[in-house]
């Protein structure tokens, strides 16, 4: 005798105003059309005018990216270094609201481990950003100020 089957409730699908589940959809596979060893930094432009951020590694990204922030900041690298290396190798990608830069870690380390560094006009523009912004919060202008650490590649740095 088969045992008897009892009916379950149906699945109500309810509308909610949070994107996150449908974005991480979203960046799972623009992330799964990418090789091996990348950092991507998805940008998602709302229809308000602001917009929301993702970081994703592909396969092996995220070992690699926490061994090349070891090793740009036990160098002494800074944000200024870290956007100069990172835009040198970047290729950009954008699909309606959606922006996506794809960092290929493997150059990334070439040029820590080698040794290059941002040009002095690129620190100068990190200076000036960061001046304005400390203006605009009202905090006290500094004559000489200093440029941040490196921001990070990998997820141990970007995710603090």
């Amino acid at each position: 005798m088969l045992p008897a089957l009892s009916p379950t409730a149906p699945v109500i699908l309810t509308p909610t105003g949070d994107p996150t589940p449908v974005e991480k959809a979203v960046v799972d596979g623009i992330a799964a059309d990418f090789g091996p060893e990348m950092f991507l930094y998805t940008v998602f432009y709302r229809p308000d005018g602001s917009c929301r951020i993702w970081y994703a590694w592909t396969a092996g990204g995220h070992h690699l990216g926490d061994r090349i922030d070891q090793t740009a900041l036990a160098a002494g690298l800074d944000c200024a270094d870290n956007f100069y290396i990172a835009r040198r190798h970047l290729t950009e990608h954008q699909r309606g609201r959606v922006r996506v830069e794809a960092h290929p870690l493997r150059l990334i380390m070439a040029d820590v481990r080698s040794g290059v560094r941002a040009p002095e006009p690129e620190r100068d523009k990190v200076r000036r950003l960061i001046g304005i912004a400390a203006e605009d919060s009202g905090q006290p202008e500094l004559a000489d100020r200093p440029v941040p650490r490196w921001m990070g590649v990998g997820p141990a740095l970007r995710n603090r």
